[in-house]
């Protein structure tokens, strides 16, 4: 076995480790969930974070690189998050690879977690045309670009505010859904009507996203209209995520006619999202790219997928963190 990139990911609240080849074929993953250990406090809290990774970090890369009977030698390099993130979370992970870096003398670089979702969808034999748009729905992001190739991105517009599957996740708690809450919210919106009338914040401007006007109304009805049910709620509640979302990529796909429509992050894995953003690549003629459900959240696969863009552009390894980094950053 040789041409591996162990991918590891700590941006957050789960210890994520992988090996892939340059084909996307993930040779070994293991992922460790903090939801245990953040669940009390409805959110992911910082401190614990960073010492949980800190205790599962190389137990995962011992039980990965066995689980696969790798090496170092068989490593071509390690490619892990250096942001956007937890400052604390992004450091272990990059002082781990730092230190297996100059023990086993195999070239380290930060990655751009952003641009690893982008990745996400070559895993398991994935192909995206180029030029492509990209809208990037998680937990800590909300984002449409226009693609001319892998490494050249246009930001046309993010959120000024919550990102939708940040909104998710605060509803879902409003609702007694608990975590993880975009699962969650999707499974009650299918047993529900979408009978409310909530607010699209920004549908019909631009490129930006803002979804905190949207989770302060649901946050009204449930205050004001007790009697109405977490089913129709939550079905409500993702129709208007979803009217918004879909009227983004409608005007984005018009305007810089791409080869590809590419939808990736954790809100990715939604069921209606995936349906609808069907519709829409078929509208206007365009091949759909999506990850495969276990790739569209946070994992190290697509940060091991994205380190081999880096080194075939010549990017230098960057080892500090940057929990601010934006996309067009490597």
């Amino acid at each position: 076995m040789s041409g591996l990139i162990l991918g590891i990911e700590t941006s957050c609240d789960d210890t994520s480790v992988a090996l892939v080849d340059r084909s996307g074929h993930v040779a070994a993953i293991k992922t460790v969930s903090q939801y245990e250990v953040h669940e009390a406090f409805g959110g992911v809290y910082p401190e614990l974070a960073s010492r949980a990774h800190l205790e599962a970090i190389l137990p995962t890369i011992q039980s990965v690189m066995d689980e696969a009977s790798a090496t170092p030698k068989d490593l071509t390099a390690i490619g892990v998050t250096r942001g956007p993130g937890l400052i604390g979370s992004l450091l272990v992970g990059l002082s781990t690879s730092e230190a297996l870096s100059l023990g086993w003398g195999v070239p380290a670089y930060g990655v751009n977690h952003l641009r690893g979702h982008i990745r996400s969808v070559e895993l398991e034999d994935g192909q995206t045309e180029f030029p492509a748009v990209i809208m990037l729905v998680s937990g800590g992001h909300t984002l449409i670009a226009d693609l001319k190739d892998p490494w050249s991105y246009r930001l046309l517009g993010t959120t000024r505010d919550d990102s939708v599957g940040e909104s998710y996740d605060k509803v879902a708690r409003m609702l007694g859904l608990g975590m993880p809450g975009g699962p969650a919210i999707d499974r009650a919106a299918t047993l529900g009507r979408p009978v409310l009338r909530l607010p699209r914040p920004m549908k019909n401007e631009g490129y930006e996203f803002s979804f905190s006007g949207l989770k302060s109304s649901v946050a009204r009805h449930i205050e004001n209209h007790p009697e109405v049910s977490l089913e129709d709620m939550s079905a409500s509640f993702v129709a208007a995520c979803l009217d918004v979302l879909v009227a983004k990529a409608d005007r984005a796909l018009a305007e810089c006619k791409p080869r590809s429509l590419v939808i990736v992050g954790g809100v990715s894995a939604s069921p209606q999202l995936r349906d609808a953003m069907a519709q829409v690549a078929g509208r206007h003629g365009v091949n759909l790219c999506l990850p495969p459900v276990k790739w569209a959240t946070d994992n190290a696969a697509m940060i091991a997928m994205a380190t081999w863009d880096y080194i075939e552009r010549g990017v230098q390894p960057a080892l500090f963190p940057k929990p601010n980094l934006s996309l067009e950053t490597p």
